[in-house]
């Protein structure tokens, strides 16, 4: 086993000696952010607070959020806090809702990037012996190279594949025998697919861990993953605005929560109406808070995540339980509060139906109306009568009601009418008129 498949010290460290270094990093932080960034200035100084107000970790809750559109605002380098020599990689959000977010890396950031994607792979299981197929797309989003020179760090053999051309990606398995697998688990399931289409077993292919982010997904999409591919799929969180893959890891011996880098990352739950404080275990949305970014230090920047603080195991690190979806992808319906991931968790209960699925949302008088579309499972097709289906159809629309409270029209497709995303899948179509 090679050095780096050892864990840091830090992985093994107290409770009491995590903290420490969390309130001397968190200082550092703070301080560098107001001295070299207007943008923090600004904002401390209208909101009556200083850096000497930090005096323990629950005095950051006096310090104000970030949010996406302070990022935006400050666009491109208005948020860096050093001078463009030296910074030495920027990345950005795809700025399909406004202008892309934008991100830079001095060479410390990328070290510190770098280790922690190796912590990241090593703590799923990954060791420096394996071969890892990327499949994040590469540039200026963060997910390929992120998990590409994190698998360098670690030693172990990369397969830069990127996003996309998925008869390649099914080849390249086939034929290169990679250990492990980064992508979305849309996209994991629109490989398998493929295996599918080309009458090969994905079951007996070589991979034996998926590490799997960059959208929220659910239990039954795990399940339909490792049914279908006989890997073991784990869970991964990162964000571009913090620094891209990275942040917490789900690790085998504890799945159900993702144990969050503490050292390098500080955590915070928030009521997403108030912004107040939630204690541990209490769902809310995740903030976080850089400990150790040179370029673009983030203070309390809100995520839109909605998950909640877990215990850590084997670490003093706490864990993060799996986001169940964005407060900005939560749609109202009639009243009611809906999020794509309950719906998929909901449809999931019916097995004769497929995980592909979008919402639509229509209000053709006054009322909201919210149709459902998802496919059967390939070997139903051609082998169901329209009787079958209207039954099928019904089922759905009732675990529905009974499980969200709202009432939805679904139609059941045929295999392959919902269109396959090579990223994060789209999953809810607003035809509303915007207001």
């Amino acid at each position: 086993m090679g050095e780096r498949d050892q864990l840091e010290p830090i992985e093994n460290a107290s409770k009491d000696e995590l903290r420490a270094l969390q309130l001397a990093r968190l200082k550092k932080t703070v301080q560098q952010a107001y001295e070299r960034v207007p943008h923090y200035k600004k904002k401390f100084d209208a909101a009556g607070v200083h850096p000497a107000d930090l005096k323990d970790l629950p005095d950051l809750a006096k310090i104000p959020f970030t949010t996406k559109d302070d990022l935006r605002q400050n666009y491109p380098f208005g948020m860096f806090a050093v001078p463009m020599a030296d910074i030495v990689r920027v990345h950005a959000s795809s700025g399909t809702t406004g202008k892309p977010t934008v991100v830079g890396y001095t060479q410390a950031d990328i070290n510190t990037w770098a280790l922690l994607m190796a912590r990241s792979i090593r703590a799923a299981g990954g060791r420096s012996t394996d071969r890892i197929h990327v499949a994040y797309g590469y540039g200026l989003f963060t997910g390929g190279l992120g998990f590409h020179y994190g698998a360098e760090f670690l030693g172990a053999t990369v397969i830069p594949v990127g996003g996309g051309f998925t008869e390649r990606q099914v080849q390249l398995i086939v034929d290169f025998r990679p250990d492990i697998i980064v992508v979305t688990p849309s996209y994991m399931l629109a490989i398998a697919d493929e295996f599918e289409r080309q009458g090969i077993s994905s079951r007996d292919c070589s991979l034996r861990i998926g590490m799997f982010g960059a959208e929220p997904w659910t239990e039954s999409m795990r399940a339909e993953i490792e049914r279908r591919t006989g890997l073991q799929a784990l869970d991964h969180y990162g964000l571009s605005e913090l620094i891209g893959p990275g942040v917490a890891q789900e690790c085998p011996e504890t799945q159900g929560g993702l144990t969050v880098w503490e050292d390098h990352f500080f955590p915070e739950i928030v009521d997403p109406e108030t912004g107040n404080v939630m204690p541990d275990g209490e769902p809310g949305e995740l903030v976080l808070t850089s400990l150790t970014k040179e370029a673009m230090p983030v203070i309390r920047y809100r995520t839109r995540d909605l998950t909640r603080l877990l215990p850590g195991t084997t670490r003093a690190m706490r864990r993060i339980e799996r986001v169940k979806g964005r407060s900005d992808d939560m749609l109202i319906i009639r009243g009611v509060n809906v999020f794509p991931s309950q719906v998929e968790a909901v449809l999931g209960k019916e097995p004769l139906l497929a995980p592909h699925y979008v919402l639509e949302v229509r209000r053709p008088h006054t009322l909201d109306e919210l149709e459902v579309l998802v496919e059967m499972r390939p070997e139903l097709y051609g082998k169901v009568s329209a009787e079958e289906n209207s039954v099928l159809k019904q089922k759905a629309e009732n675990l529905i009601k009974a499980y969200i409270g709202i009432s939805a029209t679904v139609r059941v497709l045929e295999p392959g009418m919902i269109e396959r995303s090579q990223g994060k899948a789209k999953r809810v179509i607003d035809h509303r008129p915007k207001s």
